[in-house]
C-alpha cells in the first residue's frame, strides 16, 4: 500500500542534498529568495513545462539543459520570475546555471534553472551571484537543508509544500520526495515536453524514456487537475531527478515494478497538487470536485473543472452556502454534451454528505446540515452524470475577500 509520509523531505532520497538562503531579490532579510537542489551523482531528468504561449527564460534554458536526460543540480529564485526580459533575461538565466556550475564544480547542463515571482521586473543577477557560495556551502542532507529550500521558493504561500513515500522496488528501499510552492497564478497546462515550481526527487533507477513517460502521466491526473484563480502561469514546471542510488535494477520496461513506481510518484503528485490548491491565496477551503458517470474520462475532467474554476461556486463555498444551482450552471458552459435532467449534486466533508439536486431538480433537503457540511475546510462536490462509468476528480480552493487583497497589492 503507497502511504503518503509528511516527514520525509527532498533530502530524504539517498545522495539528495539542499540549502535555501536569502540573497537580496526579496526586501525583508527574513524571507529567503534562494535555494539548490544537489543529487551527489548525475541523475537522469526530466520536466514538463507550462503551454503558455510567454514563457520565462528560465523555461528555455532548463529546457536546452535537459536535451541529454541528466541533471544534478537545480537551482531556484523567488521574487522575480525573469519573465518578459528579453535578451537578459535568457542571458542571466543562463548565467545562474553557469556560476551554480562553477560552484559545484560540475557541468553547466547539468544545472537546471528556475525562477518565480514578479513578471517583468529585471532580475538582479549581482546579488545571486553574490549569494551562490554561501547556497552551496551550506548544502545539506538533513531536514533544515530542505526546510530552508522549500521556504527559498514561496512567494505568497503560507505553507510549506514537501512530502515522500517510501517503496520497495524489488528488494531495494527506493524513496520520492517533493518539494513545491504555489499559491496563486494557479492553473496548470502543462504540455509533455513557476507561480508554481515542483521538484520530484528519487534514488530509483529507471530510463530516461520510462521516467518522461511516468512523469507526464502523472502531472496529467494531478498538477493539470488543480486551479486556484484560472490563471496560467508563465513559469510553471515540474522537474523530476532520478540518480539511481537506491541501487535497484533498473527499470526498463513497463513491468510491476514500473507500475509500482508510477502508483507512487502519481500518489505523492496528487497529494502535493492538494496542498497548493489548499494553500490558494486568502482561501480557506479546499474543494474537491468528482464527476462520475460521464461519457468519458476526458468530459469527467471538463466537467470537473468547469465547477471548480466557477467564481460563483468558490464564492458560494467561502460562504458555505448550498447553492447548487450554480454547479449547474457551470457544468452547462463547459461544452460538454450531457442531459441536464439526469444530473445529482451532493456536498460532503467530514461531518456528512447531503444530496441538494437530484435529476436536475431540486430535492427538500436540511440546509442546517447543508451549512454545517460546507462550514468544514474541506469540501467535495459530488456531481453524477449517470450516462456512461468515467470518472475524474480536480481541486481548487474557494474565492475570498483576502484573494483580492493580496493580489491587488502584489508588488508592494
Amino acid at each position: 500500500m503507497i502511504k503518503i509520509d509528511e516527514n520525509l523531505t527532498v533530502t530524504s532520497p539517498a545522495g539528495f542534498k539542499a540549502s535555501g538562503i536569502h540573497c537580496g531579490l526579496k526586501k525583508s532579510l527574513l524571507k529567503k529568495d534562494l535555494a539548490l537542489i544537489y543529487s551527489d551523482v548525475v541523475a537522469t531528468s526530466c520536466g514538463v513545462f507550462t503551454k503558455n504561449k510567454v514563457k520565462g527564460a528560465p523555461l528555455t534554458v532548463t529546457k536546452q539543459h535537459l536535451i541529454n536526460k541528466k541533471a544534478q543540480a537545480i537551482i531556484i529564485n523567488s521574487g522575480n520570475a525573469n519573465t518578459c526580459n528579453g535578451d537578459d533575461g535568457l542571458s542571466k538565466a543562463k548565467k545562474m546555471t553557469e556560476l551554480c556550475a562553477k560552484a559545484l564544480n560540475i557541468k553547466n547542463d547539468d544545472v537546471l534553472v528556475a525562477s518565480t515571482g514578479v513578471i517583468g521586473v529585471p532580475l538582479n543577477i549581482n546579488v545571486i551571484k553574490d549569494g551562490i557560495p554561501q547556497l552551496v556551502s551550506n548544502l545539506s542532507n538533513d531536514i533544515e537543508g530542505a526546510k530552508s529550500a522549500s521556504m527559498a521558493i514561496m512567494t505568497t504561500d503560507t505553507i510549506e509544500k514537501q512530502a515522500g513515500i517510501e517503496l520497495k522496488i524489488g528488494d531495494k528501499k527506493v524513496t520520492l520526495a517533493a518539494i513545491a510552492k504555489g499559491s496563486g497564478m494557479i492553473h496548470p497546462n502543462m504540455a509533455k515536453t513557476l507561480s508554481f515550481i515542483n521538484t520530484d526527487l528519487l534514488d530509483l533507477s529507471i530510463s530516461p524514456t520510462l521516467l518522461k513517460e511516468a512523469l507526464k502521466e502523472s502531472v496529467n491526473i494531478s498538477y493539470n487537475r488543480i486551479s486556484v484563480d484560472g490563471d496560467s502561469s508563465t513559469n510553471d514546471m515540474v522537474l523530476i531527478m532520478a540518480n539511481g542510488l537506491a541501487s535497484n535494477e533498473t527499470i526498463t520496461e513497463k513491468n510491476d515494478d514500473y507500475n509500482l513506481f508510477l502508483e507512487a510518484l502519481t500518489a505523492l503528485n496528487i497529494h502535493i497538487s492538494k496542498k497548493i490548491a489548499k494553500d490558494g491565496e486568502g482561501a480557506t477551503k479546499l474543494i474537491e470536485c468528482t464527476v462520475k458517470n460521464a461519457n468519458s474520462i476526458n468530459d469527467a475532467e471538463t466537467l470537473s473543472k468547469s465547477v471548480v474554476t466557477s467564481s460563483l461556486v468558490k464564492a458560494a463555498i467561502f460562504g458555505s452556502d448550498a447553492n447548487w444551482g450554480r454547479i449547474l450552471c457551470a457544468l452547462g458552459y463547459s461544452d460538454v454534451d450531457f442531459y441536464p435532467e439526469k444530473v445529482d449534486v451532493s456536498f460532503a466533508s467530514t461531518v456528512g454528505e447531503i444530496l441538494v439536486c437530484q435529476s436536475g431538480a431540486s430535492v427538500n433537503f436540511d440546509e442546517i446540515k447543508a451549512k454545517e457540511i460546507l462550514l468544514q475546510d474541506e469540501i467535495k462536490i459530488l456531481i453524477d452524470m449517470k450516462l456512461a462509468s468515467s470518472e475524474a476528480t480536480t481541486w481548487g480552493c474557494d474565492l475570498t475577500y483576502d484573494y483580492v487583497k493580496i493580489n491587488g497589492d502584489y508588488r508592494s
